[in-house]
C-alpha cells in the first residue's frame, strides 16, 4: 500500500532519510515495491537490506535498485521443497554467469574460427558511432570486423580504423542509399552476426534500406539507434524475424517509439512483454539494464556507472554483443554478458579516469581487463 504524505508512515520514513546513521532494511526497503522496484508514495534510502530467502526484484531494478543499498540474503527456515518450486522469472547478472556464458576459444583457432561481424552505419556527423562500435568488436575477440559506411565518410573510417575493415556504399546527401543494400546482402552472407543502425542518421531513403535490410538478412542481427526507429510503424518487419535472432538495444525514449509501454515505471514488465510479444531479445538500456528473453525469462545487470551516459556508449556495447553472437555466444547470453562486460569495462574506466572524465573509448580499452577479471 502507498505511504502517503501527512501519514505517521511518512513522518518516520522522512525522520530515517534525514538521519545521519546507518539505515537497515529488513527484507525491504519500506515503500519500494518487490515486483517492480517502484516508489510507492515515498520510501526508505536503505544502507544495506537483509532480505530474506530469496532477493526480490524490485532491489535489483528501478528506484528500487538505488533505495536497497548492499542486499544481503539470509535464510529464515522456509521449507526447502517450497523455495524450489518458485520459477523464477528474473534473475540479476553475476561475474559467475559472464564467465560461464563467454565464448570458449579454441587453441588452434585463427581469425576465421572467432566470428566475422558486420556492422553498418554512419553518416556526416555520425562518423564516431560506427567507429566505436568496431573498436568494441575487436577488443570482445571477433576474428574479423568489417564496417560498411557512406562513400562520404569512407576516407575518415579508413584513416580511424587500424583493426577493423571499413569500406565504402552509396549513399546520398551523407546517409545511406537504398542501392546500397545489395553489397550488404552480399557481405552480410559471409558473416556470422550483423550489427545494424550505430550513427545511421534517420530519412526516408534509410528507413526503406533498414526495413528492406530485416526481411531479407538471415544472419543474427543487433539493431541499435537509428536502426530501432525506423521500425516506428512498421514493428511487423520485427514480427517477421521471428525465426531468426534479432538483438534489439533501445534507451526509454527509442523503446517508446516502437510501442514499448512504460505506463507505471515497470521497465522490467514492458521488457518482458515485449520480448515475449515480439519474438526478439530486448536490451532496454538504463540504470540497471534489463536482458528480456522470448521466453519471458528478464535478466538484470548489475554492473555500470554515470560515466556511461554518455553519447557514444550504446555503440560500444552493439560492437560487444555483435562480436559475442559472432562466436556462438546464444542471443540471450550475448546480450546479458555483453551488458555485463560494457558495465565493468565502465567501471574500470571509473576507477582510472572518475565519471566525469571518462570516455565511450576508454570503456574499449577497458574491455580487456573486464573481460580477463572473468577468465
Amino acid at each position: 500500500r502507498p505511504i502517503g504524505a501527512g501519514t505517521p508512515f511518512a513522518a518516520a520514513v522522512d525522520w530515517m532519510n534525514e538521519s545521519r546513521a546507518a539505515v537497515v532494511a529488513a527484507d525491504i526497503a519500506s515503500g519500494v515495491s518487490a515486483d517492480t522496484g517502484a516508489v510507492l508514495g515515498r520510501a526508505v534510502r536503505a544502507d544495506r537490506t537483509v532480505t530474506f530467502t530469496l532477493p526480490k526484484i524490485g532491489q535489483a531494478v528501478g528506484e528500487g535498485a538505488a533505495l536497497s543499498g548492499n542486499v544481503e540474503v539470509r535464510d529464515i527456515g522456509i521449507p526447502a521443497d517450497l523455495v524450489r518450486g518458485l520459477v523464477c522469472r528474473a534473475q540479476t547478472v553475476e561475474r559467475d554467469f559472464a564467465r560461464a556464458a563467454l565464448p570458449p576459444r579454441r587453441a588452434d583457432g585463427h581469425k576465421g574460427t572467432f566470428g566475422k561481424v558486420l556492422i553498418v552505419g554512419g553518416a556526416v556527423g555520425y562518423t564516431g558511432a560506427p567507429y566505436l562500435t568496431a573498436a568494441a568488436a575487436v577488443r570482445t575477440g571477433c576474428g574479423l570486423v568489417s564496417l560498411g559506411v557512406p562513400e562520404t565518410i569512407w576516407p575518415v573510417e579508413a584513416a580511424k580504423c587500424v583493426s577493423a575493415m571499413p569500406f565504402p556504399l552509396p549513399d546520398k546527401h551523407g546517409r545511406l542509399s537504398p542501392k546500397a543494400k545489395e553489397e550488404i546482402l552480399e557481405r552480410a552472407a559471409g558473416c556470422d552476426a550483423v550489427a545494424l543502425g550505430p550513427g545511421l542518421g534517420r530519412g526516408d531513403g534509410v528507413t526503406e534500406l533498414v526495413l528492406d535490410l530485416l526481411q531479407e538478412i538471415q544472419q543474427p542481427v543487433v539493431l541499435d539507434a537509428d536502426g530501432i526507429n525506423a521500425l516506428e510503424g512498421h514493428i511487423d518487419v520485427l514480427d517477421a524475424r521471428r525465426d531468426r535472432i534479432t538483438v534489439l538495444t533501445p534507451h526509454d525514449g527509442e523503446f517508446a517509439r516502437i510501442g514499448g509501454g512504460l505506463i507505471g515505471g515497470n521497465r522490467l514488465g514492458a521488457a518482458r512483454a515485449f520480448g515475449a510479444a515480439h519474438g526478439c531479445v530486448l536490451v532496454l538500456k538504463g540504470h540497471r539494464t534489463l536482458t528480456a528473453a522470448p521466453a519471458g525469462n528478464v535478466l538484470v545487470n548489475t554492473t555500470g556507472n554515470s560515466g556511461l551516459a554518455k553519447g557514444g556508449s550504446g555503440d560500444v556495447l552493439t560492437g560487444i554483443v555483435a562480436a559475442l553472437l559472432a562466436q556462438g555466444a546464444t542471443a540471450v547470453r550475448a546480450a546479458a554478458v555483453g551488458v555485463w562486460l560494457h558495465g565493468r569495462a565502465g567501471d574500470l574506466a571509473a576507477e582510472r579516469l572518475t565519471p566525469y572524465g571518462m570516455t565511450p573509448e576508454d570503456v574499449v580499452s577497458s574491455l580487456p581487463a573486464a573481460i580477463g577479471e572473468i577468465l
